[in-house]
């Protein structure tokens, strides 16, 4: 049997010419709601002289596990947390000052391109170098095999790492974007996913890390060649809160109790129900996701059941921040995405970063519109029967930052009765420029 194929010519208008009757037609171009800037009033502790409080920390480890000659491994992520490259640089001259000699390991798994060169360009943009650090940088993706967990999966480590007298890490303890458990991101992360390079990254995703990462780090800790660690803890304003040294044979009952801390301490939206989230950028600096799971509500990872709050009808991605290099994984945790923001992907640097992980979801492109003008309208027409202009909105700068934020006239009673809440200034309509992108209230002439 035989089909025959006819090709019909048809004239398609442009997608800027049907986008626009789609909003002339549909109702796109709706009533967007008034907004009001609003701020959190954040309370923790923070460390005010950083450098000081990490050698006084660091120094009696040194003194206990260090011994002159020692070339010392700093393990250091792809993490944007505060200070890193202050507490990095006064930890290399606390080593050095005990006669040691430290040189600067990537330890960021399959990031930065799962390149050497790329996870060197990733540190630079956290302000390590070996100019600013006046210590080297050795970069590499080979690995060895420490060892097996008991369900026989092979526990990569840093080549480089594994030939140096010892390894020290320093990482912040937080809550991770994947999933939920005694571990998350912390030490124990940092010393088997990070310095697993790509071929343990992968390994430890394919196994699940909620169970793979205590049990890859017992492998690690039981060779001997980990001295100690540095625990960061932030607090909502992304300070430096507290820093605790940790020795080996601790630091899993520790980075539990780290973990539990780190959570109280940690800055989430003030609302549980939103219509609309509109997140200006997202990015590896600002979550290993690019927009935070623990801040949004969504994780979508097979088999874990996703946040009880907050639940948010409709997230839109604005922009990819410059930062992170083409980098846009956590895109498809977005429902909408603006042209800027797809065209500054580079599909290559994410899907280096992405299939490993597994997590193919996170990677998808959504709903893609000419600009943040139709990119916010065709959020607020699509989110049920609530007519837009009361809709609840909420629009961040990312997932990391905030203290700060503007919200819709629906949600004024209740940040008007919240404590915690200030209100700034007044309700003003949102405005857009000519090439459609949202303006900030302050950057309106």
């Amino acid at each position: 049997m035989y089909y025959r194929l006819t090709v019909v010519s048809l004239e398609v208008p442009p997608l800027r010419e049907r986008l626009k009757d789609f909003h002339q037609e549909e109702g796109v171009n709706v009533e967007f709601p008034k907004i009001v800037k609003i701020r959190q009033k954040f309370s923790g502790p923070v460390i005010g002289d950083v450098a000081t409080e990490l050698a006084k920390i660091s120094r009696p480890l040194i003194e206990q596990r260090v011994t002159p000659g020692m070339k010392i491994a700093i393990a250091v992520g792809s993490r944007g947390i505060a200070n890193i490259a202050l507490m990095v640089k006064a930890l290399c001259a606390t080593l050095s000052a005990a006669q040691a000699y430290p040189f600067i390991i990537p330890a960021m798994g399959s990031h930065g391109g799962a390149t050497a060169d790329g996870q060197k360009k990733v540190l630079a943009t956290l302000g390590i170098t070996e100019e600013s650090i006046g210590h080297p940088i050795v970069s590499s993706m080979e690995t060895v095999i420490a060892g097996h967990t008991p369900q026989g999966v092979p526990v990569h480590l840093d080549r480089e790492a594994s030939q140096a007298d010892g390894i020290v890490l320093i990482n912040r303890i937080k809550a991770h974007t994947d999933f939920k458990g005694d571990w998350e991101s912390g030490l124990l992360k940092q010393m088997t996913v990070g310095l697993g390079k790509h071929k343990g990254c992968t390994l430890m995703h394919t196994h699940g890390l909620r169970e793979t990462i205590p049990e890859a780090a017992q492998v690690i800790l039981q060779s001997g060649k980990i001295l100690f660690g540095i625990a960061i803890l932030e607090n909502a304003r992304e300070e430096t809160a507290e820093l605790v040294a940790v020795l080996p044979d601790e630091m899993l009952e520790k980075e539990k109790t780290l973990l539990l801390r780190a959570k109280q301490l940690m800055a989430k939206l003030p609302f549980n129900e939103l219509d609309v989230l509109v997140v200006d950028q997202i990015g590896k600096f600002f979550s290993g996701t690019g927009m935070d799971t623990n801040v949004i509500g969504r994780i979508m990872v097979p088999g874990e059941p996703e946040p009880a709050s907050p639940k948010i009808k409709r997230i839109v991605a604005l922009d990819l921040a410059h930062d992170s290099y083409g980098n846009a994984l956590g895109i498809g945790l977005a429902d909408l995405t603006t042209k800027k923001l797809v065209e500054k992907i580079d599909f290559q640097a994410m899907f280096a970063n992405l299939i490993p992980t597994g997590y193919l979801e996170r990677g998808k492109i959504p709903v893609t519109l000419e600009n943040d003008r139709e990119a916010v309208a065709t959020a607020l027409k699509t989110i049920g029967p609530t007519p837009p202009g009361q809709a609840r909105l909420v629009r961040i700068k990312n997932t990391l930052h905030l203290e700060e934020m503007y919200i819709s006239e629906a949600l004024l009673p209740a940040a008007t009765q919240n404590p915690s809440l200030e209100i700034v200034g007044q309700l003003v309509p949102m405005t857009f420029n000519a090439s459609g992108d949202w303006i900030y209230e302050e950057e309106r002439s």
